[in-house]
């Protein structure tokens, strides 16, 4: 199934960042490996996945142990985990957060296709303010230039919930445009202030602020979609969208 939603042949780009959609991968599995087979997937990964459940901490790393999937197991590179968990006193080991969340385990099957035998430091996140992202991401990009090999951040969220497909992009659009102009605080306040349903905003403004920390010019939107592409229902959508962040 993720090998028919790739695209074999691409040319990949490196990359500092991607955001990839987390829906069942009938729905948004399309989208995510589009970005997946257009980057260049390092060795080493961070996954920022968004916290649905509300459990354990705000900010949830484990680091140490291995994610297994059908795919097979993906080791948790321990010490980059460490010295992200070192640089920020936001960060707490926490398994619970991560127990029943699928934000991040979607991405990762993906990332297995797209490079054989890469090493993952997760993290879950939620109930963050603006100004904690920012101290989050700037204490990533820190810990990411300490370590002096190239990582990908990848961002793990959907778009607008359960509204008409056409209010959902008109919605979407708001956040989209800041996100592609590299404006993590914009697309917080966005994304608050119209009440855009985007659950991984967090993430995706942690991202954001770490690429940029690492010297990020731009971003692209790769993929847009909704779940009335193949459900045929247009009234009540969940959206997608897939971003390169260069």
């Amino acid at each position: 199934m993720l090998k028919e939603m790739m695209e074999p042949g691409q040319e990949k780009k490196p990359a500092l960042g991607v955001m990839a959609p987390h829906a069942g991968y009938i729905y948004s599995g399309r989208g995510a490996g589009i970005v997946f087979s257009r980057v260049n997937v390092p060795d080493d990964v961070v996954v920022l996945g968004v916290n649905h459940r509300g459990l354990g901490a705000d900010v949830a790393i484990i680091s140490q142990g291995t994610w297994l999937t059908p795919l097979g197991e993906v080791k948790i590179n321990t010490e980059l985990a460490r010295m992200i968990k070192a640089g920020s006193e936001l960060v707490s080991e926490d398994e619970t957060a991560h127990r029943s969340e699928h934000s991040l385990e979607v991405q990762i099957p993906f990332l297995q296709l797209a490079r054989p035998g890469f090493s993952l430091v997760p993290l879950c996140l939620s109930r963050m303010s603006i100004e904690q992202c920012e101290e989050l991401g700037k204490a990533l990009a820190a810990a990411l230039k300490k370590w002096g090999k190239p990582v990908l951040l990848v961002a793990s969220s959907d778009m607008s919930h359960y509204i008409a497909a056409e209010e959902a992009k008109k919605k979407d659009n708001l956040a989209l445009e800041k996100i592609l102009k590299l404006d993590p605080r914009g697309l917080y306040q966005t994304v608050f202030e119209n009440d855009i349903s985007m659950c991984g905003v967090i993430p995706v403004a942690v991202m954001l602020v770490a690429a940029k920390e690492m010297g990020a010019q731009s971003a692209e939107l790769v993929d847009y979609r909704n779940s009335g592409d193949v459900t045929g229902d247009y009234r009540e959508v969940v959206a997608y969208a897939a971003v390169m962040v260069r």
